[in-house]
């Protein structure tokens, strides 16, 4: 028997054979969460999206909390305590449905539940993160302000001491669950330098007006939010961190989720793509049989693998405690930019369809242009790795 024979059939839908790498307990949570994203959000997406809202977002979040999908690579706390290539594969399936979703999944655990985690008090963890796990608590992450997104060591939310007291004033702009959430994260400006609070939204002097008229990430909640002399107890603090690097390395968490989730957005306008050539004619026969729409398609599969198989890469790193920030920069940086031309060359393919919500691909590509700039534009993390590279300091 010739070896060619013993070969495994080619898999269009893994060329690679990436699955190869997965473990069985990898499968199955990739598994679980696909399952969930096609029962509760492929049959209504394209409606909330054109609608603009999100409706029922405290009830998905509980069931996100019930598949183990919040803070999932926590430990302790009522949380999962996943590996990361396990939620990175969660933020592939998210995204592949809707990258609002996947932000949902991300602020929550990567954000707000991991700043707590990582940096709070244990009295702050035994009071948020189980009711966050278990998605009876929405958190949201305070840093983005309006005049100052990438430059957020100025950030003019600041808070004072006031007796025992912290009294915290600012505003913070484009935050994912802001309106809906029972918890936010806040970083300020104080005396000793940033620190991170941990802020119940029902006190007295928080408001969290929601942003309307965009055209991204339609079926997610965004908002902003309006600090107004809160005043919080003294332990209100986050106590482990000082400084920027709190802030940041719970953004380097959630950027390396994004790394995953972009590859979903792209999967699911790739694969509108495919079955569309194979089913669409023009002078008398399917579309996909054309040399032009199969180079498009051969190219498409190209990025798209390349990408997970990056995804799959810092994975591993992180989960062996070695993935760097330049790291995480460099795989957002591809995957997000790589995604939105997948997008576009899908919707070429897909001709005036393209634009029509009855597919996915044009909802996929107006939200990457959102993802594209959050969590760091292109610009910052260039620099970043421009820096690594350089070992000069473009920044300054």
């Amino acid at each position: 028997m010739s070896a060619s024979s013993k070969l495994p059939p080619f898999d269009p839908a893994d060329p690679l054979g990436i699955d190869d790498l997965l473990d069985p307990e990898d499968l199955a949570v990739r598994d679980t969460v696909r399952t969930w994203a096609a029962d509760r959000v492929l049959p209504h997406v394209a409606e909330w999206y054109e609608r603009g809202e999100l409706p029922g977002i405290r009830e998905l979040a509980r069931e996100l909390g019930a598949i183990g999908a919040l803070g999932m690579s926590l430990q302790g706390y009522g949380c999962a305590g996943a590996s990361a290539v396990q939620y990175g594969l969660a933020c592939l399936e998210l995204e592949a449905a809707d990258s609002g979703i996947r932000s949902l999944v991300s602020v929550q655990g990567s954000l707000a539940m991991y700043a707590i985690h990582r940096f709070g008090s244990e009295e702050q963890k035994q009071t948020w993160l189980p009711r966050m796990a278990s998605g009876e608590i929405i958190g949201c992450f305070g840093l983005t302000e309006p005049d100052h997104g990438s430059d957020p060591a100025s950030m003019r939310t600041h808070a004072k001491r006031d007796g025992g007291d912290w009294v915290l004033n600012g505003r913070k702009m484009w935050i994912t669950n802001g309106s809906v959430a029972g918890v936010a994260v806040v970083w300020a400006q104080t005396d000793d330098g940033i620190r991170g609070f941990v802020v119940p939204t029902d006190v007295t002097g928080f408001s969290a007006p929601e942003i309307k008229h965009k055209w991204s990430l339609r079926a997610s909640v965004t908002s902003e939010l309006v600090l107004d002399d809160v005043r919080l107890p003294a332990d209100a603090v986050l106590p482990d961190v000082v400084g920027l690097k709190g802030p940041l390395s719970c953004l380097s968490h959630a950027r390396y989720g994004i790394v995953w989730g972009a590859m979903g957005a792209a999967r699911a306008s790739f694969e509108a793509a495919v079955e569309y050539a194979k089913t669409r004619e023009q002078f008398g026969r399917p579309i996909g049989g054309f040399q032009l729409t199969q180079a498009k398609l051969a190219d498409m599969a190209v990025e798209l693998h390349k990408g997970i198989l990056l995804a799959h890469h810092l994975g591993r790193r992180m989960d062996a405690g070695r993935l760097r920030p330049e790291q995480v920069s460099f795989g957002k940086l591809n995957n997000v930019r790589e995604a939105i031309e997948i997008c576009r060359t899908a919707r070429t393919i897909l001709g005036a369809n393209g634009i029509s919500l009855e597919y996915p691909v044009m909802r996929h590509a107006t939200n990457l242009e959102s993802v594209l700039t959050y969590e760091g534009t292109v610009e910052m993390h260039q620099l970043v790795l421009g820096k690594a590279l350089t070992g000069l300091d473009a920044f300054r």
